[in-house]
């Protein structure tokens, strides 16, 4: 029996970004998980998996995870889910970070806000949302309803977290979210982060030293 999602991860912008292509595998249908740039690669990727995109989900608004949206979203008529309305600010915000970084983007708008309790859906595949602040305010997390699989954004990396050193971060806020909301999912738990390699809820609740004590 085929496992019920599968992802093809494509690093993109000079951040090398892990947009996603999570693909339901009973239904072919998928979601673009946090387009930052690099649209070519991005449809590239799309088309590698055959599957047909039904949706744009972002985990929230930095540039590298939402400056393409709004591009992709049109060219492929597809709506944009995500993330909690506290990051408004910084999609309002981002053609300008853009021009001041030297990457292409233009200002998102949502057509559907995220919040805690929330429930998105890939195909027959469903996921909860869980609002996880800090490292920005309206930072979303997805976990698959069986919670073997989180798309995780910048909250929890392979021995790190994400970066809290902007006005707006939270390192407290952070640090609580993560021990609250994702250290009590099982061990074996899978986490896909926007940056570098996969790991493990059990992996992070031993070792990682951002979490101990």
């Amino acid at each position: 029996m085929s496992y019920p999602l599968k992802f093809l991860i494509v690093p993109v912008t000079p951040f090398q970004q892990n947009c996603s292509v999570a693909v339901c595998t009973a239904t072919n249908r998928a979601a673009i998980v946090d387009p930052g740039g690099d649209l070519d690669r991005v449809k590239a990727a799309i088309k590698e998996t055959g599957a047909e995109p039904e949706k744009i989900i972002l985990t929230h608004g930095h540039i590298d995870h939402a400056g393409g949206a709004t591009a992709l979203s049109e060219e492929l008529g597809l709506p944009i889910e995500g993330p909690h309305l506290d990051d408004k600010f910084l999609l309002d915000d981002i053609e300008a970070h853009g021009t001041r970084m030297g990457i292409p983007a233009r200002k998102v708008v949502p057509g559907r806000w995220l919040a805690e309790g929330d429930e998105v859906t890939i195909g027959d595949c469903r996921f909860s949302v869980l609002h996880i602040p800090g490292h920005s305010p309206g930072h979303v997390v997805l976990v698959f309803s069986n919670s073997e699989v989180v798309i995780g954004g910048d909250v929890l990396f392979d021995g790190s977290i994400g970066r809290t050193d902007f006005p707006y971060g939270d390192h407290d806020a952070l640090i609580s979210g993560i021990k609250e909301k994702l250290l009590p999912l099982p061990d074996e738990t899978v986490v896909l982060p926007g940056h570098g390699q996969a790991t493990t809820i059990g992996r992070e609740r031993q070792s990682n030293p951002f979490l101990q004590g």
